[in-house]
C-alpha cells in the first residue's frame, strides 16, 4: 500500500485524502491549524465539482448548507440604492443555477468529518523540510518526529510551504493581480435579511451578506493596489489598513471600521494567480491553489481544488504504483480546465467574469476521460 503526505487540510487536501483512500492509498494529512479552520468567504461549487461533490457522497449535505440569498442591492458611496436584482447575486451568480454557494468552513468541516475515520490528521504541525529520493520522500515537521512517504502533496495554498520547498521561491510562481481582499465576520448590524449588498467607492468596495439565518454577516472588503512592501504586509499590519480605509468610507465606515477591528477570523491577502508550467517534480505533487490558484476574482478556486483532488487521485490509481506516469496523465488531463478557469480573473477585469465565460469554463472537464 503506497503512502502519501497531504499538506494542507482545507478544501483540496481532504478532496484527494478521500479518493486516495477510496483507490487502497494509506493517507496522512497534516495541517498548521489546531482543527478545520472556521472562518473565510462563500465559496462554489460549480460545473464539474458539482459532479466531484456527488461522487464523494456530499452532494446534498452541500446543498443543505447553501447560502439562501433572495437578491442583492448595489449601493453608490453615500448608501443609496441604485440597483437590485432578485435574478442574480454578484457573489455566485444567477439564483436559479444548480451550481452551490456556502461558507468555506461549512465545506472545509464537510470534507474532514468525511475522513476523518479512513485518514490519518496531523493538526497543529506543518512540513519544515523535504528530501526526495529513489524510494520516497523524507519529510520533517515543525513539532512531529521526521517521517517517509511514498509520495508528497502540496494542497497548502496560494502560499503553499510544499511548493517552495520543492520548486522554488513564491517570486516564481505567484502573480498579483492588483489588488487585495480581507474577508471577516461580524454581527449583522446592518440588519440584512437573505439579502446581499455591494458598494464600491473609488478603488475599493465591499460586499456585506448575512449567513447562518441572517444572525451574522460575512464581509468581503477589496482595494486596488500594487504589491504592498513587506513591512506592510504581516497580518497585524493589514488589519490597520483595513481598518483605516474601511474607516474613510462614507456610508458604516465606523461600524465597518470596528467589526474588522473585532473580528477573531480577520483574513488578508493578495489576489493573485499561481501559474507554474509543471505542478509535479519526482515524488511531490501540487493540487488547488498550492499549484494553480485561479484567485477568489475568478470565482473557481474551490471547484478547481475539488477537481484537481478527484483528477490527481484518479491517475495515481490508474498507474500501477509508477507515480511518474500518474503525474504526466495528472497535468494533461487538467491543463486547458486550469488555464480556462484563471482566465475568468483576468478577462473582464474589474469586474465579474461573464455568465458565457463561467459557463464555458466550469464545465470544461471530463471527469471519466
Amino acid at each position: 500500500m503506497q503512502t502519501v503526505l497531504i499538506s494542507g487540510g482545507g478544501i483540496a487536501g481532504p478532496a484527494l485524502a478521500h479518493w486516495l483512500h477510496r483507490h487502497g492509498f494509506a493517507v496522512t494529512v497534516v495541517e498548521r491549524a489546531a482543527g478545520p479552520r472556521p472562518g473565510g468567504q462563500a465559496v462554489d461549487i460549480r460545473g464539474v465539482a458539482l459532479d466531484v461533490v456527488e461522487r464523494m457522497g456530499l452532494l446534498e449535505r452541500a446543498r443543505g448548507a447553501r447560502t439562501r440569498m433572495r437578491g442583492m442591492s448595489v449601493l453608490d458611496p453615500e448608501g443609496r440604492e441604485v440597483e437590485r436584482s432578485t435574478e442574480v447575486a454578484l457573489s455566485s451568480g444567477r439564483l436559479d443555477s444548480p451550481d452551490i454557494e456556502l461558507l468555506r468552513e461549512d465545506l472545509v468541516r464537510m470534507a474532514y468529518e468525511h475522513t476523518r475515520a479512513d485518514v490519518e490528521y496531523l493538526f497543529g504541525d506543518s512540513v519544515t523540510a523535504l528530501a526526495d529520493g529513489p524510494t520516497g520522500v523524507r519529510v520533517d515537521f515543525a513539532h512531529r518526529p521526521s517521517r517517509s512517504f511514498d509520495l508528497v502533496v502540496g494542497a497548502d495554498g496560494l502560499r503553499s510551504t510544499v511548493r517552495r520547498l520543492a520548486f522554488g521561491p513564491a517570486e516564481r510562481y505567484t502573480h498579483h493581480l492588483g489588488s487585495y481582499l480581507s474577508v471577516f465576520s461580524a454581527d449583522n448590524f446592518l440588519g440584512l435579511d437573505d439579502w446581499q449588498v455591494w458598494l464600491r467607492d473609488g478603488e475599493v468596495g465591499f460586499v456585506a451578506m448575512p449567513v447562518r439565518d441572517n444572525t451574522e454577516l460575512r464581509i468581503a472588503f477589496g482595494f486596488e493596489s500594487a504589491p504592498l512592501a513587506p513591512e506592510l504586509s504581516d497580518p497585524a499590519s493589514l488589519r490597520r489598513l483595513i481598518i483605516d480605509r474601511l474607516a474613510a468610507l462614507r456610508w458604516e465606515g465606523d461600524r465597518l471600521a470596528k467589526a474588522a477591528a473585532d473580528a477573531p477570523d480577520f483574513y488578508c491577502d493578495a489576489m493573485a494567480q499561481v501559474r507554474m508550467d509543471h505542478w509535479t517534480r519526482g515524488r511531490v505533487a501540487l493540487v488547488g491553489d498550492a499549484g494553480y490558484c485561479p484567485s477568489p476574482l475568478s470565482g473557481q478556486g474551490t471547484s478547481l481544488a475539488l477537481v484537481g483532488g478527484y483528477v490527481l487521485a484518479d491517475c495515481l490509481a490508474r498507474a500501477g504504483g509508477d507515480h511518474a506516469a500518474a503525474y504526466v496523465r495528472y497535468e494533461r488531463r487538467l491543463r486547458s480546465y486550469v488555464t480556462l478557469n484563471q482566465a475568468l480573473a483576468t478577462e473582464n477585469p474589474g469586474q465579474p467574469p461573464t455568465e458565457s465565460a463561467m459557463t464555458h469554463a466550469k464545465g470544461a472537464l471530463v471527469l471519466d476521460d
